[in-house]
């Protein structure tokens, strides 16, 4: 099955490099979890048509210097794979939109371990909190707690990786901020804490590091260059870090924290509302991927992220649409066929095939379903304002999905119930806005009968 897996892999990737201009036209290839994205030479040489008509593409997006063919979860990666095996690597890209996206790309390789450590520690909490097995929940605290301890490790090797530094020297600057002798280290007379400024931190030192690894290894003679730079890099780097990166990220991730405790307490139901409304744009940009490091940080610092539960109400109000979409147009087999297929996936969080199949070419149901993915927002935001506050302790999934990742401080059923309410609030409201606002009748009599379906799906 893997190999044929590979295989089908192989041959979407030759085809979608020729549609793209071939192996010479693609100056750097890269990967999320739904999206292929890639910088291109000469947008000019790319087959348009061809592509989006190739039935394991499920839309396009172009953002600055990045087209990103959208090609589902589990598929992209198999693709990806097959896409670097045929490519040289290039990673230079610059802009601010591009700065945001490698910074996404520092985070992306790190949530199956988050959602795996997520899941275990759910499952700790719950037999805690019943009172079984209790020689057993220490091990799974353990296991959950390993990753979390040593995450700066990790967005310190990967952030050397993705701007161009030694994995192993990013890690290791990475390493000063969760080392337990920080704390005899004074900085404006206050000693430092293991920990402290978290994954802002070490994405901070192991950029430090990285740049001065390109510096001195410019100007160190060859001969030198293995003894010098290693240890230049480790000392520059592993200094400002201490003596003034861990001091700074702390103070920007403790106001993270506030600002979000604030949020929720004051202002938690417009909060929700806004938060799952516009969601859905950023997610069909891309932009949502910038949100990693936010999450990351409050997962690192409290434990859940209460961000995540309202910004997934945006693809419960995706679905709603779709289903109102199903309901209106029941002489177009295209479109229909096309939510059935995809609906499966929306329900479990990823919203994409519905966003690029379904809502998006029709236009106003995608206004529609960010309606609905507002007023999910809002109900999870005003239970968070009530003080039965909602959480995920780990990125990625969400719909669904995300029931086995929720933490609340009312206790997981009461977090369960907030979070379900929302669903079924966002999937009510995307559907029945849709229903009644999602088409004029010009859209009706165009969509709903034989002709023009294709042009649709």
């Amino acid at each position: 099955m893997t190999g044929q897996k590979t295989t089908g892999a192989g041959a979407i990737a030759r085809t979608l490099l020729g549609h793209v201009g071939g192996a010479g036209n693609v100056l750097d290839v890269a990967h999320c979890m739904t999206r292929l994205r890639l910088r291109l030479a000469d947008r000019g040489a790319v087959r348009d048509e061809e592509l989006r008509a190739d039935p394991a593409v499920l839309g396009v997006v172009e953002e600055g210097d990045s087209y990103q063919i959208v090609l589902g979860p589990g598929t992209v990666n198999l693709v990806a794979a097959a896409f670097e095996a045929q490519l040289r690597e290039k990673p230079e890209r610059g802009g601010v939109k591009g700065g945001l996206r490698r910074v996404a790309n520092v985070f992306v390789p790190l949530i199956p371990a988050l959602v795996g450590c997520g899941v275990v520690a759910g499952l700790a909490g719950v037999l805690t909190n019943l009172g079984v097995a209790p020689g057993v929940t220490p091990a799974l605290a353990a296991v959950a707690g390993g990753f979390m301890a040593l995450i700066a490790v990790f967005v310190g090797w990967n952030t050397a990786k993705e701007f161009g530094g030694t994995p192993v020297l990013g890690g290791a600057v990475a390493a000063v901020i969760v080392f337990p002798g920080v704390e005899r280290v004074e900085v404006l007379g206050q000693p430092l804490h293991p920990g402290q400024g978290g994954v802002l931190g070490a994405l901070a030192a192991a950029l430090v590091a990285t740049y001065t690894e390109r510096w001195v290894r410019g100007r160190v003679p060859a001969a030198l260059d293995v003894l010098v730079t290693p240890a230049v890099t480790v000392l520059v780097a592993g200094l400002i870090t201490l003596y003034g990166l861990m001091y700074a990220a702390g103070k920007v991730a403790a106001a993270i924290g506030t600002a979000a405790d604030r949020l929720l307490e004051s202002g938690g139901a417009g909060a929700g509302f806004l938060l799952g409304g516009l969601f859905l744009p950023l997610v069909m940009l891309g932009l949502h991927q910038a949100l990693i490091p936010i999450h990351a940080t409050l997962i690192e610092q409290q434990g859940a992220t209460v961000l995540l539960p309202m910004l997934a109400m945006a693809g419960a109000g995706q679905v709603g649409a779709a289903m109102a979409v199903y309901a209106r147009l029941p002489r177009n087999p295209a479109i229909r066929t096309t939510v059935r297929s995809a609906l499966p996936a929306g329900l479990l969080g990823v919203g994409e095939p519905l966003i690029y199949g379904v809502s998006l070419p029709l236009g106003r149901p995608f206004v529609t379903a960010c309606v609905g993915g507002a007023f999910g927002g809002g109900f999870v935001g005003l239970f968070s304002m009530l003080g039965d506050r909602v959480g995920a302790t780990a990125i990625g999934p969400s719909g669904w999905a995300l029931f086995p990742l929720l933490h609340g401080n009312q206790g997981p059923a009461a977090a369960a119930a907030v979070y379900g309410g929302g669903l079924l609030t966002g999937y009510a409201v995307g559907f029945a806005a849709t229903y009644w606002f999602g088409f004029t009748r010009t859209m009706l009599a165009e969509h709903d009968r034989g002709r023009g379906q294709e042009a649709v799906a």
